[in-house]
């Protein structure tokens, strides 16, 4: 049996040493701490897809964020149904219209289905959309206008789309988990969980490689 390749890409180190750990012993997976941000996520992704330790098989966007309070609570933990751009695109006088509306390109790139509704059910995490924006919300309005354009969506953070499009132009399947750390809205760092939102993290990526090895099946 041919070993499942899988790279996992966090922003920062504190994400990537809270996965490196659940991973012990499965030399199949990397990790690696591709930066900040979609741009940064997309560079870094392409880098290591594209260095000596690959070929991949599957691409996983795993951190922290925010998630919004009527779908999953702080400490909590979601699996992308979906990998969406929330904010690319542009102002109208009708309102804001994205990329793919206004005919540019894509916004929304899927996991496959079966796969991320398995690591859902084995984690106990919810399974919604994940929005990727360039700046973090912080504000009740923003909430607001964010659910009014994406109303399934579960947590907002900054990387996924990303490492999502890299991984697309590159053929490779691609899943996002998400620790919550916070409220999707008015900004309230004296509320964040940060702790608990890596501690679900970590216990996400430990079920990953049983999960991955059922939906690939012998091969």
């Amino acid at each position: 049996m041919t070993e499942t390749r899988v790279l996992i890409a966090t922003a920062v180190a504190a994400e990537r040493d809270a996965v490196a750990p659940a991973l012990a012993g499965h030399s199949s997976y990397d990790v690696t701490a591709v930066g900040v941000g979609p741009a940064a996520a997309a560079a870094g992704t392409a880098l290591a897809l594209l260095g000596p330790e690959g070929p991949y098989d599957l691409v996983v966007s795993a951190g922290i964020g925010g998630g919004f309070p009527a779908a999953v609570p702080v400490g909590g933990l979601v699996v992308a149904d979906a990998i969406v751009a929330a904010d690319l695109g542009a102002e109208t006088p009708d309102g804001f219209s994205s990329v793919a509306e206004l005919g540019f390109g894509t916004v929304r790139h899927d996991p496959p289905a079966a796969l991320a509704r398995a690591l859902a059910e084995a984690t106990g995490a919810v399974y919604g959309t994940v929005l990727t924006v360039s700046t973090v919300t912080g504000s009740a309005a923003g909430a607001d206008a964010l659910l009014k354009r994406h109303p399934g969506a579960a947590a907002e953070a900054m990387e996924g789309f990303g490492v999502a499009e890299t991984a697309a132009r590159l053929r490779i399947p691609v899943l996002e988990i998400r620790g919550i750390s916070n409220a999707v809205g008015p900004r309230d760092r004296d509320a964040w969980r940060i702790g608990d939102a890596l501690a679900a993290l970590t216990r996400a990526v430990a079920a990953l490689p049983p999960v991955i090895d059922a939906w690939r099946g012998p091969h």
